[in-house]
């Protein structure tokens, strides 16, 4: 009988897989390998050192990078019970995250490093090498779920608790991927706080582990300074939509599409109204500005899609999500050419190159794409 809801119901086809538990020394992962190890499967914990220099790295709160993360793993896989190891991934971290964390930003675009890190940290160089080890499945502590359908094919699906859903991060997951990932969180219908409790029920003493939220490359939470660090000062104009200056920054790499705060102009606008930023030229070193309605996209172009399964054919009309925590909205799209066309039901606000575009099919995540290029909405656009 088992007393934590949720957990695997079992072995998949009857059998028990080797599986490597991903285990980042926060509640959520420690839990989850319990659950898969309860379920009967043969589980090894695996905490992933992504940084040559750990203390350089958030501490207290981050639950991902850290030595004090490194040791709440192991604690934690010694109360499960199961070996536990430390894989050094620092390099593969710094070329394929960090890197191009920093490459993104240089190129005027916003990248999401999470979503990078799921992609080519935790469901690529680590599923390559579990599978290589005679691995079954690499589990993990996000919350969404893998369907198994009846002629073999897995889908990926939102999280049972759309409260908690991760299914955004993973939309880059392919189905090979698919097929070796394990999520004993996803069918959970309980709040954190009974997470935190199943811990505790458990033994294991991140029960009251603080959440993750920021970046665990940039200690301080400081992302304009990391930046500055990496790419250095470059001082540019701020403009309006006609092109008059309004002000100077330090590097258009330190704003973001739909941006508010922060930008130092010093006068309002002639209506008074506030000023946003909606464009980032790294070829000149600009950044426009201009009102809220501009900000309204009615259709955009993303590259590098990536299908969670059978890549569709021909337009459909998907639900899409724009942010990881953002809501869902109306669309049709149509993959041509190696590129994701996609026009919006209703205009959207403060969408980025650079940003990952997820579409879904009701719960189902149907795959993702980089954002490359916007349209403004017709009305927008007779205004600029």
């Amino acid at each position: 009988m088992n007393d934590f809801p949720g957990a695997p119901t079992g072995p998949r086809d009857g059998r028990r897989l080797r599986v490597l538990a991903a285990m980042s020394g926060g509640v959520d992962s420690a839990v989850a390998a319990a659950r898969a190890a309860e379920a009967g499967h043969d589980v090894t914990g695996v905490h992933l050192a992504l940084s040559a220099n750990p203390q350089s790295f958030r501490t207290g709160a981050r639950g991902c990078c850290t030595i004090e993360d490194s040791r709440d793993a192991r604690r934690a896989a010694d109360v499960i019970g199961i070996p536990f190891y430390v894989w050094d991934l620092a390099e593969r971290f710094r070329e394929d995250v960090v890197d191009n964390f920093i490459a993104e930003y240089e190129a005027g675009r916003t990248p999401n490093p999470c979503l990078r890190c799921n992609e080519k940290i935790k469901f690529a160089a680590l599923l390559d090498k579990a599978l290589a080890l005679g691995f079954d499945a690499v589990c993990t502590g996000h919350y969404a779920t893998v369907v198994h359908r009846e002629d073999g094919t897995r889908e990926l699906h939102r999280a049972s608790d759309m409260a908690k859903d991760q299914s955004y991060v993973l939309g880059v997951l392919d189905e090979r991927q698919l097929a070796h990932a394990m999520f004993p969180l996803g069918d959970t219908l309980t709040t954190k706080d009974e997470i935190r409790a199943e811990a505790e029920r458990r033994g294991l003493a991140v029960a009251k582990k603080p959440d993750s939220h920021d970046i665990c490359f940039i200690a301080d939470g400081d992302t304009q300074g990391f930046l500055a660090k990496h790419l250095g000062t470059a001082e540019g104009d701020i403009v309006d939509e006609d092109g008059r200056k309004l002000g100077t920054h330090e590097g258009a790499y330190g704003f973001t599409i739909g941006q508010r705060k922060g930008l130092r102009i010093g006068h309002p606008a002639p209506d008074g109204k506030p000023r946003y930023v909606l464009d980032i030229s790294p070829v000149n070193n600009t950044v426009t500005v201009g009102p809220v309605d501009a900000l309204d996209i009615a259709s955009l172009t993303a590259i590098t899609p990536r299908w969670c399964g059978t890549p569709p054919t021909g337009p459909a009309t998907y639900t899409a999500q724009l942010r990881a925590h953002g809501s869902e909205t109306e669309v049709t799209a149509e993959a041509v050419d190696g590129e994701l066309r996609v026009t919006f039901a209703e205009p959207v606000r403060g969408v980025a190159p650079g940003q990952a575009i997820v579409l879904y099919d009701g719960a189902r995540v149907v795959g993702s794409a980089t954002i490359a290029t916007t349209e403004r909405a017709e009305r927008a656009a007779s205004a600029s």
